[in-house]
């Protein structure tokens, strides 16, 4: 989703895109990203619904609403994000990627490092235009579809087809279906990456590893009483809630009762708005999960609930649950991670 085309009277200005904008509302314009997604459709096979496709060839797949094509698995892999290449060298594919981006200052993971050519192609916002062709991929990652928007000076789908790269969005980030995204998406992302690059059995066993962890969870939590949640991301004194999208899904799946929902009217036509103080408090949650850049935003976060919050339930019990804004971007392994976390914050008894 173009960020650029976030609805103004709900995000806080800082959130709202800039030439230059800051950390923070960078991270809540990425947090608010979900998408559309498209069943694996393989050339010349077939795939069964709902299995991990095992063909070595790469042929044709759905992304949203587009029809991705490869004449053979790429060979020049960019990851958009640190998360992007996490799910990549899971997949096995870690010979394949040649640079990631946006990596927030962290090192490349050991898979990548090791190999003593991956170039880090960006720290904060996506690369431009000039500096992703000039990687030469044949192949990008992306969470979202705001890592293509022309008119930020990113490299867009159409620039990086004419120069032989197919871009792929992950499917909660497509702009369709951002407010209705699941964790389990990130299975169809499992899919279609392994048949791109004939993953085969290495897919198989990926799939198999996130859906066993999301089970777990569902059991673990299964007949629990649901605390009352809420999920914030806070920057200076604005408070942005989640009421609809993976988030939303994220803490359903880890038994939580959001008391935003996409119901609201606030969330009608997008999952994220501003919320007031006085909202915060008439809500009143027993949990409240908030989402962080790093160790000191989440304190900084941790302060301020605190100190304007102390008679809100969850600031009262300490039940304040920080979740890694990486994990909680769409198309990532993260996403698995974020809802183990959260479940065990909602309900430790059970872990």
């Amino acid at each position: 989703m173009n960020r650029s085309a976030l609805p103004k009277a709900a995000l806080p200005k800082s959130a709202l895109p800039k030439s230059a904008p800051t950390l923070g509302a960078m991270a809540l314009a990425a947090l608010l990203m979900a998408g559309c997604g498209q069943a694996v459709s393989q050339s010349p096979a077939t795939q069964k619904a709902g299995t991990a496709p095992a063909s070595a060839s790469a042929g044709s797949i759905e992304n949203c609403g587009r029809t991705l094509t490869f004449d053979a698995a790429p060979d020049r892999v960019v990851a958009m994000t640190p998360g992007q290449s996490e799910l990549l060298v899971k997949l096995g594919l870690a010979h394949k990627v040649v640079a990631e981006a946006q990596t927030k200052g962290r090192e490349l993971q050991p898979e990548l490092k090791a190999r003593g050519d991956v170039k880090q192609l960006s720290d904060q916002m996506p690369p431009s235009r000039e500096v992703l062709l000039g990687a030469n991929p044949d192949f990008v990652y992306s969470p979202t579809a705001y890592e293509f928007t022309a008119e930020q000076g990113f490299a867009s789908i159409e620039q990086l087809k004419q120069a032989g790269a197919e871009a792929y969005i992950a499917t909660a980030g497509c702009q369709e279906r951002r407010s209705k995204a699941e964790v389990t998406d990130i299975l169809t992302d499992i899919d279609k990456i392994g048949a791109v690059f004939g993953a085969g059995a290495k897919t198989t066993a990926v799939r198999d590893e996130a859906a066993t962890a999301l089970s777990a969870v569902n059991k673990a939590v299964a007949g629990k009483q649901k605390p009352t949640v809420v999920e914030l991301f806070v920057e200076g004194n604005s408070i942005a809630a989640i009421g609809a999208g993976l988030e939303y899904d994220m803490i359903k799946t880890a038994g939580g009762d959001n008391l935003f929902s996409p119901s609201d009217e606030a969330f009608a036509t997008f999952f994220s708005a501003l919320i007031s103080p006085e909202t915060l408090v008439q809500k009143n949650p027993e949990v409240i999960v908030f989402t962080t850049l790093d160790k000191a935003h989440e304190e900084a976060t941790r302060t301020f609930l605190k100190e304007k919050f102390p008679q809100v339930a969850a600031v009262k019990s300490d039940r304040l649950v920080a979740v890694n804004s990486d994990d909680v971007m769409p198309g990532t392994w993260g996403n698995i991670r974020a809802v183990e976390q959260i479940a065990k914050g909602l309900h430790p008894e059970a872990f």
